[in-house]
């Protein structure tokens, strides 16, 4: 195919690309969104495969060497795989799954940049030191994911995890990363080891350091973090895509990588600002690590309320606040939770849902599950705009939410959520807690809240109990 013509379709690729990310920022154009990056991604698929002659492969000598039958083959598994996945996974999995999906993006951009070696062995400067990078960024996206996915499905890593000296260690494995990056990527022949196994070694070396670095990294961090590390992680699957396209010279490569790494960061700095932490300590400390106390003040039993009895409060309320945490995604009560909205809003209340932007196990969480109950985007309020009318909220309801409405992180400087952004739930009249039991969350930071006067537990299945509050409205 003409270099133009090539460079003219990765253009339109590109385009589609970049109009789809911009029609993804809304809910009610998300799926052209998708739509338009899933038709860059197809021409840029064919591009690549005219671009690099596979089509001549067609008449290769053996089976084996025909290109049709490798990419034949890598359609067929991967599109059962992603068919039983999408038919089997459930909402609560979505987390697990969006990590392993960056820690895929990883890994294909580390064995894209290990072929390119094996078939090119070394090229100038420019491009050994890009595939080094993408080496590197790759390793580090794969074992970290794996090791946010084991975390987050409950499948390995269980127990919180500390490693002494951590910091150290990952500032020793960075360096020993950087230099065989620098020797396989300026070892000139007149070395006396000879280039090309110090070459080899370096490219090895460069391979297990990062892989171990993604580990080490990654595993310390605890519960209240994870959704965190899922948006780093997606933006180092997009940064090494970037650097496979300066590898291999693939315009598409390096601009959709790009993409993916830009604005994968813009959102793990703005859920940074959420929590009120800086970016260096997401990778250098953690919070969620040991269980900690969030107020120093005299033990008290919360108190519960059952189902019927919270109805008759409800029944009354005329403005009510839904604030969704990762306990309704366990409980898939999202479809519960919208019956619930419109029974209340049958009865003359004013209904809003405060989403804040770390409630769940990854960015977007809660977003996903209401506009899944086709909860109307307009009634998803951000804290900053519910907070300032949560003093006039009669009941705000808060469904497995911790961390993010625990008033310690504005009143407690010993804990260790203090100067986060919190959702005032503690200001609304009466306060609804729906939660399976006594416990304290996945980050194991306790909450002030659940003994405040004006707020009441009601323990038990969220869906359950969702549902029976619409069945005492329909009585």
């Amino acid at each position: 195919m003409n270099k133009t013509v090539i460079d003219i379709l990765y253009m339109v690729s590109c385009i589609f690309f970049i109009r789809g990310i911009k029609l993804l920022g809304k809910t009610d154009t998300a799926r052209k969104g998708n739509l338009y990056s899933s038709v860059g991604m197809l021409i840029a698929v064919v591009t690549v495969l005219c671009q690099k002659e596979v089509f001549a492969s067609w008449n290769s000598s053996g089976l084996l060497a025909n290109g049709y039958v490798w990419i034949a083959a890598a359609i067929i598994i991967g599109s059962a795989i992603g068919a039983v996945w999408s038919k089997k996974v459930q909402m609560t999995g979505m987390p697990e799954l969006v990590a392993l999906f960056n820690g895929f993006g990883g890994l294909s951009s580390l064995l894209v940049a290990l072929t390119q070696y094996l078939v090119q062995k070394k090229g100038d400067c420019f491009t050994s030191v890009s595939l080094g990078l993408t080496v590197a960024i790759g390793a580090v996206a794969f074992t970290g994911s794996v090791v946010a996915w084991g975390k987050l499905s409950g499948k390995a890593f269980k127990k919180i995890s500390s490693i002494p000296g951590k910091n150290v260690i990952n500032a020793i494995l960075c360096i020993a990363g950087v230099a065989s990056i620098a020797a396989y990527s300026f070892f000139t022949e007149s070395n006396l080891l000879g280039s090309t196994n110090m070459e080899l070694a370096g490219m090895s070396a460069t391979t297990v350091i990062f892989l171990v670095l993604g580990f080490t990294m990654v595993l310390p961090i605890g519960g209240g973090d994870m959704p965190v590390i899922i948006s780093f992680l997606n933006a180092l699957s997009g940064l090494a895509a970037a650097f496979a396209g300066f590898a291999i010279n693939n315009t598409v490569l390096v601009v959709s990588g790009c993409l993916v790494g830009a604005s994968g960061l813009i959102l793990t700095l703005i859920m940074c600002k959420a929590m009120n932490r800086k970016f260096s300590n997401l990778l250098f400390k953690s919070f969620g690590g040991q269980k900690k106390k969030g107020s120093s003040g005299p033990a008290k039993e919360p108190a519960a309320m059952s189902v019927e009895d919270a109805y008759m409060i409800l029944e009354a309320a005329r403005n009510v606040a839904f604030i969704p945490g990762y306990g309704m995604a366990v409980a898939q009560a999202q479809h519960a939770v919208k019956e619930l909205c419109d029974k209340l809003e049958a009865n003359g209340a004013e209904v809003n849902f405060a989403i804040h932007p770390v409630a769940g196990r990854m960015p977007g969480h809660m977003n996903v599950l209401l506009a899944e109950a086709n909860v109307p985007y307009e009634q998803l309020k951000t804290a900053d705009e519910m907070n300032p009318q949560m003093s006039n909220v009669d009941v705000a309801i808060v469904i497995g939410a911790n961390d993010v409405v625990n008033p310690a992180a504005i009143d407690d400087q010993s804990s260790p959520l203090y100067g986060m952004p919190i959702i005032n739930a503690f200001e609304a009249k009466t306060v609804f807690v729906l939660k399976r039991g006594k416990g304290t969350g996945f980050s194991g930071i306790e909450n002030p809240l659940f003994t405040n006067d004006n707020t009441v537990m009601i323990y038990g299945d969220a869906k359950q109990t969702v549902s029976a509050l619409v069945s005492e409205f329909d009585d």
